[in-house]
Parts: structure tokens; sequence; C-alpha cells
């Protein structure tokens, strides 16, 4: 299957392999969405043997846009977070174009595609300016865009705060370990913010991993002075990002 008006997205994560095509006018799923559980170790031949298996499931004969929990800098992986080691320098394009047998293939940074998504269909959709999405959880994804334009692999989740590294400090994860209350954890949500804010002076903040789905109970206890607003895509979010690469050929 390959119709017009729709792109191909698969976001690989530490346990699941997820894919379907898109809807670029709306930018909703236009096909059931098919997960396959990461092989585990997940190593670029066993993830690529996985991608064609979706890929083939779909009927999709066009390109493909693929997310990673990874730095991906002109096609190669250069951090493998939740995957396996020996991805660190793999050509990531080329490896997924030769298992869709030639095929042509865009890959990204999963919190850039997922920022991507937001803009062009979700919570920053006519935002004008800086764009900051922050996903929460193990650690901290950002994703910089200006005007819609992704700055990639920002890796945010990593610069230091008052001493200690952001996603240290605030990711949701802290919070479950420290067992902190929306309140005392929002307080650290929100040094980070500052930080962030300091730097790039954005529009606005997108949040989104699991814990955006109960930011009633902790956005309105942020102190910092930037509007931060849920992210709407939610778990599509890393799929639609996907397929508008591959779509327009953006792959940083």
């Amino acid at each position: 299957m390959s119709a017009e008006g729709l792109a191909f997205g698969i976001d690989i994560g530490g346990s699941g392999v997820k894919g379907a095509a898109v809807d670029l006018a709306t930018g909703a799923l236009a096909t059931d969405r098919i997960k396959i559980a990461t092989p585990q170790p997940a190593t670029p031949n066993a993830i690529a043997e996985t991608v064609a298996t979706l890929v083939e499931k779909a009927q999709w004969t066009g390109p493909v846009g693929l997310t990673m929990p990874s730095v991906i800098v002109n096609g190669l992986v250069r951090t493998a977070a939740n995957l396996d080691p020996s991805w660190i320098d793999t050509d990531a394009v080329q490896l997924f174009s030769l298992a869709l047998g030639g095929r042509p293939v865009a890959v990204l940074n999963d919190a850039d595609a997922a920022g991507l998504a937001e803009c062009a269909y979700g919570a920053a959709r006519g935002i004008e300016g800086v764009t900051l999405l922050l996903t929460f959880g193990t650690g901290i994804g950002s994703a910089l865009l200006n005007n819609g334009r992704l700055v990639p692999n920002t890796e945010l989740g990593h610069l230091e705060v008052d001493g200690k590294e952001a996603e240290h400090r605030a990711a949701s994860s802290v919070k479950e370990r420290k067992n902190l209350s929306y309140k005392d954890w929002a307080a650290q949500v929100t040094r980070v913010l500052v930080a962030y804010e300091n730097l790039f002076w954005p529009s606005v903040f997108i949040v989104g991993g699991g814990i955006s789905r109960e930011s009633e109970h902790w956005i309105p206890l942020l102190g910092n002075r930037t509007p931060v607003v849920p992210a709407t895509l939610r778990n599509t979010a890393g799929i639609v990002g996907a397929a508008m690469t591959a779509h327009n050929g953006i792959a940083p």
C-alpha cells in the first residue's frame, strides 16, 4: 500500500516497535497501529528484521520514516539509550534501507519527531517563535523548534541545572523513585524550565511522556513564566513525526 496524502512512520523504543500510515492532511493515523515487541538483545540486525516484518505486515510499499531513542547525525547513530551498544556509529539509514529492499528511509531522534508532529498538528500548531517540547519519563527528552524548523539532537535533559543534570532533578522517574508529591516534583520541574527559558526564551513548553496525562495535577503548580501545555498527540507523536520526515525529507 502507498497512497496519495499518506506517509508511513515507525517509532522504535526499548519495549516496542510501532508503525502505521499517517494522513498528512490531519496528522491522524490512517491505518491501525502495528506493534511488535523490541527484540532482545536490540541489535541493529534484529531491529532491522523487526522493521521489515512490520512494513510487510502493513503492506506498505513507499518511503518509511523511523524514530529511535538516539542522537542521529547524518544518518549515524551516536547514542543508544535502551538499545544494544552495538548501535553506536551504525549507519541507520543504510541499514534500514537495505532491510526494506532499497527504498528511501529517514531516521531521526524520537523526541525530535514528537516535536515536529506537535508543531504541525498538535499543541504547538500555529505558535510563532521557539517551541520546546520536553518528554518526562526515565529521563527528559527534548525537541527545539523555531517557527516549526527543527534544531536536532538537543539532549537538553543532560544540561546541568543547579549542579545536577536536569533529568536527574526532574524526570518523572525521579518523582516515582523518591515518592515526591506533585508539589515537590513541580518545584524541581520549575527549576529546570526556568533554566531552559533563560537560555531559549520559548513561546511555549509542550510537555509529553506518561505523566503529561496527569498534567492537571502539576502544570498549575509550576512557577516559570512561559506557558506550559500538555502534548496532544501523545503515543502517536513519534509515528506521525517519522511519517512527516519520510514525506518531507527533513531528517537531520
